[in-house]
């Protein structure tokens, strides 16, 4: 899989025009979601690179990230003369980088993409790394393909118009990154001052997470070793944020990943050893900040079935990425059925479902 080039944007409309330039086509295309169209591409006008540019706008939120709301892009590429020479610029969210990525990685068997991700989870974490996909029959990125987009540009200054929930949301990936990185970057965003955001600092530490990821993608771009260790919190995050979609009340990804971490670092700390105290320490931040996710008991075998869909397990056994301590990560961790429930118990009582 070929390295993505990621920019950290110090002036947007400079790296932008760069980055087309590097990407010769003979016709270009902005993928937009409804949200992005009226806040964010009007900061694109007037950018002579981007003259003649055909916008496709989608519907917002991750319920579109469908097989429908797919084709709908490939019908567009279609029927406006997109051929494998083009390029498509996905401007917006995690759902739009994904979806818009996927796209671009089958239309003609694959053009050339770049990413403008919008939104905090989005930088640090799903247009990075070169993963794309839909959702398909209930389940989260069911569907996709590694296809790197050519470039990333991640412009911090997007952020100033998050609001709290989706700020949050992002976040969760970074205090993932945190956990398996160093102490040091963890106890940073443990500290980090989410009430009165300094947007310089959340620049840097952007920068920060980005390179965790990045560093674990080039080790392992197909996710045959150690870029599982990426997976922490999301075993079980996939299935809280499966069950939320199915009750038909969503939840947005990082949250269901803050939550699976919950359980993660109690699956961590009883079969791994994971430090209590750090334990403590993080899941006491996911509470102040995320709230809970609430199921009751006699929805742990739905739970135990969604998990055992999850693109890790093999041949059933639901497989966990888990923690000795901060940056000690220990992959291909098993779990019986009993232990589960146990976990599930305990994220119930510590947070007070």
């Amino acid at each position: 899989m070929s390295k993505q080039e990621v920019i950290i944007c110090e002036e947007l409309v400079g790296n932008l025009t760069q980055a087309i330039e590097k990407c010769p086509h003979d016709k270009l295309f902005i993928l937009t979601d409804e949200h992005t169209h009226r806040l964010c591409l009007p900061q694109l006008n007037n950018i002579p690179a981007l003259e003649g540019a055909e916008e496709i706008t989608i519907g917002a939120e991750d319920v579109h990230k469908t097989l429908e709301t797919l084709a709908s892009v490939w019908t567009f590429l279609s029927q406006h003369g997109a051929s494998r020479h083009s390029l498509l610029i996905n401007l917006g969210g995690g759902m739009v980088t994904d979806l818009g990525g996927f796209a671009a990685a089958t239309f003609k068997r694959g053009i050339a993409y770049i990413n403008i991700p919008t939104t905090l989870l989005a930088m640090v974490d799903a247009s990075v790394g070169g993963k794309t996909g839909i959702n398909f029959n209930g389940l989260k990125n069911e569907i996709g393909a590694f296809a790197p987009a050519v470039s990333v540009l991640l412009e911090t200054e997007f952020l100033r118009s998050l609001d709290a929930h989706n700020f949050f949301s992002g976040y969760a990936e970074m205090l993932k990154h945190g956990l398996i990185s160093t102490p040091e970057h963890l106890n940073e965003l443990l500290a980090f001052d989410t009430d009165r955001i300094d947007y310089a600092l959340l620049k840097a530490m952007v920068g920060r997470s980005v390179q965790v990821k990045e560093n674990i993608v080039e080790q392992d771009p197909h996710e045959h070793g150690i870029r599982k260790a990426l997976n922490l919190g999301h075993t079980v995050g996939h299935a809280f944020e499966s069950l939320a979609l199915a009750e038909d009340r969503p939840v947005l990804h990082g949250y269901a990943v803050a939550w699976g971490i919950v359980c993660e670092l109690y699956l961590s700390h009883i079969k791994a050893d994971f430090p209590k105290d750090r334990m403590r320490q993080t899941i006491q931040f996911i509470k102040e900040n995320y709230g809970s996710f609430s199921f009751s008991c006699k929805q742990y075998d739905q739970l135990y079935e969604l998990m055992k869909h999850d693109k890790k397990n093999t041949a059933g056994v639901i497989n966990f990425t888990l923690l000795k301590n901060v940056g000690d990560i220990c992959l291909n961790q098993t779990a019986n059925k009993d232990t589960i429930f146990e976990m599930f118990d305990f994220y119930r009582e510590c947070m007070g479902v």
